[in-house]
């Protein structure tokens, strides 16, 4: 088999499973209902776990430039890993966007459209950091340092904001770049005012949401790299996991504020791969470790986050 084939089947399933959600599980403009999000969450989670038994095929017969030299099991695990750690990382993300929905006034029904080509954009931009960061990783003696003292950073500047108790400000800097009507235009990114043509702020969402994915993927694709450096797990874990932010935000998005000690779970994460990174040339910690330490710590963060929100029912 050629070595571009993994990759080719790689890119043809996140086709099929983006053309799957365009064209099939959503009509235009549609508001989705809680059951929706949920069966959809779990449609992404469940490909997800199919693709790792396609890694596992892979890595199993010698199909892939296997780097790292991994056994069918070791690329398993790391892909599960790399997986659990993007997505418990992009759940920071979902606070942001719905602020940017909440500070463009963004209506429920174009949300979808405008996640939906957030994802597209990120599919390519985090291909191009994770390229660019595997190779400072190989030609730096010491990088992963580097990555993990600013893993290690931003876990503290994280917890700096939760003790200060800070809202994060509107995302308002496209404005000072393009001029914005705000009519909407039935969903359009473009509209004319006064013979003029102007960006609709659905734009302005959009922009605000692709660059703010480019500053939390600073933060996850340094994450991975604790995990493993062979390009095909990192990005395909890496992508699955954006994949399914956009219905995981529809399921979460009434519930962001009763689940909000799930941020201090994300904290000890990235706590934890930061450490992980710093000592990978003296200390292994071994995957099933870093799996099981993610786990409960989510555990944890959903469990104190529902106890909390049984108190305050209680109070009322």
């Amino acid at each position: 088999m050629d070595k571009m084939t993994p990759w080719v089947i790689l890119i043809s399933y996140i086709l099929l499973l983006l053309a799957i959600d365009f064209f099939v599980l959503h009509k235009k403009n549609e508001i989705p209902s809680a059951r929706k999000a949920v069966l959809e969450t779990l449609f992404f989670i469940v490909n997800a776990l199919i693709f790792s038994g396609i890694i596992y095929w892979l890595y199993s017969n010698s199909l892939i430039s296997n780097v790292s030299q991994l056994t069918a099991n070791q690329s398993v695990i790391k892909y599960l890993t790399g997986y659990i750690i993007e997505l418990s990382l992009s759940v920071d993300n979902l606070f942001v966007i719905a602020i940017i929905f909440a500070s463009f006034k963004t209506p429920i029904q174009y949300q979808h459209k405008l996640l939906f080509l957030g994802i597209l954009g990120a599919i390519v931009f985090r291909a191009l950091l994770i390229s660019v960061g595997l190779v400072l990783l190989d030609k730096i003696h010491g990088m992963n340092i580097v990555f993990g003292l600013f893993l290690l950073f931003s876990a503290i500047k994280m917890l700096k904001k939760e003790a200060e108790h800070k809202e994060i400000e509107q995302p308002k800097g496209a404005m000072k770049w393009f001029r914005f009507s705000k009519e909407l235009d039935g969903g359009k990114f473009i509209t004319k005012v006064n013979g003029k043509y102007v960006l609709t702020v659905l734009f302005g969402a959009l922009l605000t949401i692709e660059l703010t994915d480019l500053l939390f993927a600073l933060d996850s694709i340094p994450a991975i790299f604790a995990v493993t450096t062979d390009p095909f797990i990192v990005y395909s874990s890496n992508i699955f996991a954006i994949m399914g932010l956009r219905s995981l935000y529809f399921f979460l998005s009434n519930m962001l504020e009763k689940f909000y000690y799930i941020k201090y779970s994300v904290f000890s994460i990235l706590l934890f791969v930061a450490l992980k990174l710093i000592t990978s040339n003296w200390i292994e910690i071994p995957e099933w470790f870093s799996l099981l330490f993610i786990g409960i710590s989510l555990a944890i963060g959903i469990w104190i986050s529902i106890q909390n929100v049984k108190n305050e029912n209680v109070k009322e």
